[in-house]
């Protein structure tokens, strides 16, 4: 499913017009963003939680030229863990 497809299935199922639906989604996508940023953690009872995990700096391999070791600096990564209630459905 990609965007439009979300926007229009949010659309159907809350009654809103399109383009409700998608600056819905927009501001849903800005507001976890802009928390996700100032290291803030974001969870939705059920669905799940948007969080950011530290990446330590590590050794790598230059993918041009296997024999040479790079360092890779450490990281910011967005993750998200699914709920218990998201699963459940998901495995249903």
């Amino acid at each position: 499913m990609n965007k439009a497809e979300l926007v229009a299935s949010m659309a159907e199922k809350s009654g809103l017009t399109k383009k409700d639906a998608e600056a819905a989604l927009n501001a849903f996508m800005k507001s976890v963003e802009e928390a996700l940023a100032k290291g803030d953690k974001v969870q939705l009872v059920g669905f799940g939680t948007f969080d950011v995990r530290e990446r330590k700096e590590r050794q790598g391999r230059n993918p041009r030229n296997p024999e040479q070791v790079i360092e890779i600096p450490a990281s910011k990564a967005p993750v998200f863990k699914a709920g218990k209630a998201l699963k459940d459905m998901v495995n249903a």
